[in-house]
């Protein structure tokens, strides 16, 4: 039974149904003052997309990051996940904001040596060692492990509470069990010498329930792939947010009329990749096991879910510090990137987390009438050579709601359109290529591309800065691939708003942090190995 929260959730949700219904994008990084106190399961970015690996690309790929700001020297007891938590990734096929399909990932932590874990001999008593690990560790080599983590994924036809009755387990098709083993975290080059290798070889091919073909599935540390530039974003923009000059390195992010004094695309400026990892729970599926009766286009999140009550345990064991019971509530729910940091007002934050898409209505406001733009005008109106009035004055924000909440008519839009905050991936735009990948996704003529789902490489703050700017509002470059029409205009306005609308829709919004889509893998689970603990 709903809670009264969620019950004026549902009843303020019909009445902003007339607008669009729903919420904005969605959460990542300690975006809830709630979430910063578990941060196990704190989601921090989710990925979407027709995987792009060759021999693959008949299948979708889905990377539920949780975990976030992980330091790589973050010992002696790393980042284990939750044991008492479920970790869910959902699929609707048909539009109504539900889930069709959920993989429900529970793990499963165990001391070495029958759960007593590994002693060392001093003095003549046996004393366990304070370590995960006595000693170096590699493929196939794990005698020297102390901890070791397992996990199962449960696939959920329907609604994942009632429907779970008749779930099954993914099995592992090495061996034939329903149990994957998760690669210890990146201590070290002295405890483990060659992490790539070791990792690879958790990549487990997997028989999914009702479907004939094989998918894939890993679990483990990865590197941070969110490029932001946090530190300058949340200081009230501490930046020009346009671009400036450019820089040979990023071709991509050039613009053809740097504003004087804005931002040099530049590594420096980012404060994740290269410094932080994340855990990552990779699945691959074959595009034929997803789409259901629908029209090839799904939506998707991921939640995390712990038990109602938690009572500490005076007495804490090994085997648990606490004792839980009740109901799995949901705390953390992620689809769409930077939704809950930027978009969503702080008293509702934590309500989000917990709230379910068909909810999504009564938060609609946060949407069809953003403060981002309001504050980014704020701060920059009349600044830096910059004109007074900067937001779009559209309202509601249709162009908003059709990016974000809705997909694109005849694109990325369900067979039933229900304004609800996921991302949607049309499954028949084909994957790609890593190397041809451009970071602006959609709105630079790459299809595959946010908010067509979303990419490791896709450039998710630009991106975001833009589109609320009012880049939709002006004509885009997606005349031809809208139309199937290789002679059709190219450049067309969607009829979303008006270039009046947005006065400063076109330009380069960008927080300066780049990324190159061939800084990544081109293969399965595709983020870069984790950064080391100890790199020498």
């Amino acid at each position: 039974m709903l809670n009264n929260k969620k019950k004026a959730l549902v009843s303020a949700g019909a009445v902003l149904a007339t607008v669009c219904a729903t919420t904005a994008w969605a959460s990542s990084h300690r975006e809830a003052p709630g979430i910063t106190a578990m941060p196990k399961v704190d989601a921090t970015d989710f990925y979407m997309f027709r995987s792009y690996e060759t021999g693959k690309e008949d299948t979708v790929t889905f990377i539920a990051n949780y975990q976030p700001l992980q330091a790589p020297y973050g010992g002696p007891n790393y980042f284990t996940m939750d044991s008492d938590a479920v970790y869910e990734i959902h699929v609707d096929n048909d539009g109504d904001a539900m889930e069709d399909i959920t993989f429900q990932f529970q793990f499963k932590n165990t001391l070495a040596n029958s759960g007593k874990g590994i002693a060392l001999k001093v003095g003549g008593r046996d004393v366990a060692i304070p370590l995960r690990q006595a000693g170096t560790i590699g493929a196939g080599n794990t005698a020297a492990q102390n901890e070791f983590e397992s996990y199962t994924v449960r696939k959920i036809n329907g609604d994942r509470r009632s429907g779970y009755a008749a779930s099954a387990l993914l099995t592992n098709k090495s061996g034939g069990g329903t149990t994957f083993n998760k690669p210890i975290d990146n201590i070290g080059k002295k405890t483990i010498a060659d992490y790539a290798t070791y990792a690879d070889g958790f990549v487990s091919e997997t028989t999914i329930p009702d479907c004939a073909a094989p998918g894939r599935v890993f679990v483990g540390q990865r590197a941070e792939a969110f490029a932001v530039n946090l530190g300058e974003i949340f200081d009230l923009v501490n930046l020009v947010p346009i671009q400036g000059a450019d820089n040979p390195a990023y071709p991509q992010y050039n613009a053809s009329s740097p504003f004087s004094g804005g931002i040099t695309q530049d590594r420096a400026n980012d404060d994740l990749i290269g410094k932080f990892n994340v855990t990552s729970l990779a699945i691959e599926v074959p595009i034929s096991c997803l789409t259901g009766a629908g029209n090839g286009v799904i939506g998707a999140w991921t939640t995390a879910s712990l038990p109602q009550a938690r009572l500490l345990d005076p007495s804490p064991t090994y085997e648990g510090t606490d004792a839980n019971g009740g109901a799995y509530v949901q705390v953390a729910r992620l689809s769409a990137p930077l939704v809950n940091e930027v978009v969503i007002g702080l008293p509702d934050k934590d309500l989000f987390n917990a709230a379910e898409p068909t909810q999504d209505g009564a938060l609609a406001p946060y949407v069809t009438n953003p403060t981002l733009p309001e504050l980014v005008e704020l701060l920059f109106g009349g600044v830096a050579g910059l004109p007074a009035e900067l937001a779009p004055n559209n309202f509601p924000r249709n162009d908003l709601v059709a990016a974000f909440l809705t997909g694109f008519p005849g694109f990325n839009q369900q067979a039933k359109v229900t304004g609800s905050e996921m991302m949607r991936l049309n499954t028949g735009v084909a994957a790609t290529p890593l190397a041809k990948q451009n970071v602006f996704g959609l709105v630079a003529e790459d299809l595959a591309g946010l908010p067509n789902g979303r990419r490791p490489a896709d450039d998710t703050v630009d991106i975001a800065l833009r589109v609320v700017m009012g880049r939709l509002c002006h004509p885009v470059p997606l005349g031809q691939e809208l139309s199937g029409d290789p002679k059709a205009v190219d450049d067309i306005n969607l009829g979303l708003c008006a270039p009046a609308d947005a006065p400063v829709g076109t330009a380069a919004f960008t927080d300066g942090a780049p990324i190159k889509p061939t800084d990544l893998r081109a293969t399965f689970p595709y983020l870069n190995t984790p950064l080391a603990g100890s790199p020498n």
